[in-house]
């Protein structure tokens, strides 16, 4: 019975904190919705005088980005700002062919007149955090704006953002990004569904209410004050942006969020892709609440309010360790269940937190909503994209938890780069990435064996009890066997 307790236990505890994050999501919509229609004034630069337009330096960050550097520099070349106020930098790391091809297109721009350097350096230590932060040393603009390789800004995207900097308070303005490759496949239709659910209902909600958020490593605007300010780039942990975000938010320096103004970037066409993106990113999350949860917590000019969703937002990722053990979990109790009559009303009572769906539901279909319009037609396929999303994020459970395990714990780890494709010729070319990791690890190998288990879950619903089975827990069971066959499907054969 010792173990039994202890199964009933943690499956509780783990119910209880999806839980508890679920609140925390429908807190963040009724933030969401209340901020959508506010009309707010914010004081702005006039670009109409000269004296008014500050100096921008934008800074591209790149390693070993063969397929997408000539798009990147001529979309960036194309950025109307006064020549005499912008400076680039292409900030790169790369060890392979692009390198010398790279040189060659900024000779091109260079000669046509464009201020665009070159900075390298001789060693990837800290990796993007100490490319930006090599950058920063030389930078001539008062404002850095940052772009991913992957990233195609529009032409007046400096003219919609740097104006909210007249507020000397604004350390950073970020927009939301958009998809070029949104439907390409199931794995970035719900990659898209995912970080839409972030730019909309996290970030909106968050930010209307000066609540914690974080600069997403692309797409936004920093001061450079701001940058200094808050100790500059640091590379402790895998989430540099998330890192310098917190810091320069406990500075007190304001965040400007612009839901309006979208930046178009490719999404990760591979499982194997999205795997390593995933996993750094919710490492990244883990380590930076080991990092600023006493600093949080201590903090007497922060709110009860502002501290718990500071908190549950550095948690974020962790939701996913609580998603595992409860999938696991479920089996076993599926059979103390029917064979323990008298915890028969502790059962009907934890049925409860199936509210937690209901409320990720609600909150996923305003975000949705926003992005891809409403009606009915649309409501019905939210519905297919919302249970969609929920499997596959399930089968990426047990990749994400021990990103997260490893963040909690200390364990240090490189920065993987995300290849990109160029979605211009992928369908065509994507299988000759160089870039693409062929290596099957030990992970994908379990992620199959889970795939069993809860194969094994689904016929116990057939066979538990006395009264002909217990299905109760049947679409749980499959929506896991779906996704985390998925996983193991897609990471062996290395597809789309």
């Amino acid at each position: 019975m010792i173990l039994e307790t202890l199964i009933i236990a943690v499956y509780s505890i783990a119910l209880i904190l999806i839980f508890i994050y679920a609140l925390a999501q429908l807190n963040l919509l009724y933030n969401f919705l209340r901020a959508i229609v506010k009309n707010s004034k914010c004081e702005k630069f006039d670009f109409s005088k000269e004296e008014e337009i500050p100096y921008v330096t934008i800074q591209l960050p790149v390693y070993n980005e063969l397929y997408v550097m000539e798009r990147l520099l001529k979309n960036i070349a194309k950025i109307n700002y006064p020549n005499n106020k912008l400076e680039i930098q292409v900030l790169d790391d790369s060890t392979d062919e692009s390198f010398s091809k790279t040189s060659e297109q900024i000779s091109v721009l260079q000669n046509k007149g464009l201020d665009i350097k070159h900075v390298t350096r001789s060693d990837r230590t800290n990796f993007k955090a100490g490319a930006l932060k090599e950058g920063l040393k030389i930078a001539k603009g008062e404002f850095i704006t940052i772009f991913d390789a992957d990233f195609l800004p529009q032409k007046d995207w400096l003219q919609k953002t740097i104006p909210y900097f007249k507020n000397p308070k604004i350390g950073v303005v970020q927009t939301r990004w958009g998809h070029l490759n949104r439907n390409f496949s199931i794995l970035t239709k719900v990659q898209a569904f995912a970080l839409d659910a972030h730019f909309t209902l996290e970030q909106v909600g968050r930010s209307s209410m000066n609540h914690f958020i974080n600069f997403n490593g692309t797409a936004g605007v920093w001061r450079k004050e701001c940058i200094l300010d808050a100790g500059n780039w640091q590379g402790d942990t895998l989430t540099e942006d998330l890192d310098l975000s917190y810091r320069a938010q406990l500075k007190n320096w304001k965040f400007k969020y612009l839901l309006e103004v979208e930046t178009p970037a490719e999404l990760p066409l591979l499982v194997s892709a999205a795997r390593s993106q995933q996993f750094r990113w919710n490492k990244g999350g883990a380590e930076n609440f080991q990092k600023f949860k006493w600093r949080i917590l201590k903090d007497n000019n922060l709110s009860i309010k502002t501290k718990l969703h500071g908190i549950l937002h550095l948690l974020n990722s962790t939701m996913f360790l609580n998603v595992l053990l409860v999938a696991i979990l479920s089996i076993p109790i599926l059979y103390i269940k029917n064979e323990h009559e008298e915890l028969k009303n502790y059962f009907f009572a934890m049925s409860f937190f199936i509210s937690s769906t209901l409320i990720f539901f609600i909150c996923y279909w305003f975000s949705f909503k926003t992005i891809c319009g409403g009606g009915f037609k649309q409501f019905l396929k939210y519905i297919g994209l919302f249970f969609t999303f929920f499997t596959i994020a399930m089968g990426f459970s047990l990749n994400n938890s021990i990103a997260v395990i490893e963040g909690h714990f200390g364990k240090k780890s490189e920065f993987i780069r995300t290849p990109k494709f160029n979605i211009q010729s992928m369908k065509d070319s994507w299988k000759k990435n160089k870039y693409i990791s062929k290596n099957i690890s030990v992970n994908v190998i379990i992620e199959g064996a889970l795939a069993m288990y809860f194969a094994f879950g689904m016929y116990s619903a057939f066979v538990v009890g006395s009264e002909g089975g217990d299905f109760g827990l049947f679409p749980f069971h499959l929506m896991l066997f779906i996704g985390f066959s998925f996983m193991f499907s897609k990471s062996i054969t290395n597809n789309t």
